[in-house]
């Protein structure tokens, strides 16, 4: 049981700390709130929450393939060295341009909030790799054993704590628009320097074993 609350809230920070930075998916949960109202921005935050929910899923089971054949274990763990690596210097790039994406206006605009959520997040690529890498560290920690529940565990902390950030984005981005360029930047530099501890863990278990 101690396990299972560990994994929930280690894959909750990791989602919620991916998503703070201002990008298309939770500047677009603003947008919907601005314009449609908030419970516009709240469906649209779910149908993100959803793809992320199938996103992780995916990415739990490429990682329980690889695990089962020992052979790849060790390509699995170089594969996140850089996937983090990645991540690491895409967000403090991100951070020393001080620059603030605006909001994108999606092409679909006939459909529902719910529905524009599902298209903008199954378009983010990176989010599989991650969690694949993510769910190798947890597996190496022995937070996660590819028990159905822990599946189902890491699933709903990932969706849940990328649907935490949205609900933030759609309530508070009012009183947050004022000083968006100070928090984008500062956000770019703590994710990358999470990036960066989770690259160096990594290593150090390669070299470990």
């Amino acid at each position: 049981m101690e396990h299972l609350l560990i994994l929930f809230f280690a894959t909750f920070s990791a989602a919620f700390m991916a998503t703070v930075p201002p990008g298309l998916l939770n500047m677009n949960a603003a947008k919907a709130s601005v314009e449609k109202g908030k419970l516009s921005g709240v469906v649209f935050s779910l149908g993100v929450a959803l793809t992320v929910m199938v996103q992780a899923y995916v990415a739990v089971n490429i990682s329980k393939f690889l695990y089962n054949n020992p052979v790849v274990i060790d390509y699995l763990l170089k594969a996140a060295i850089f996937v983090f690596a990645f991540f690491a210097i895409y967000f403090f790039v991100t951070a020393k341009r001080e620059k603030v994406d605006s909001i994108v206006e999606p092409e679909v605009k006939k459909r529902s909030s719910f529905y524009r959520g599902i298209l903008l997040a199954a378009v983010n690529f990176l989010t599989i790799p991650y969690y694949s890498s993510l769910n190798a560290m947890w597996k190496e920690a022995g937070w996660i054993k590819f028990e159905a529940t822990d599946i189902a565990i890491f699933v709903v902390a990932a969706s849940a704590g990328t649907f935490a950030v949205l609900y933030l984005y759609v309530f508070y981005f009012n009183k947050l628009e004022m000083k968006t360029k100070t928090f984008s930047k500062n956000s770019n530099y703590i994710i990358s320097a999470l990036m960066l501890v989770l690259l160096m863990i990594t290593l150090i278990r390669i070299f470990y074993n």
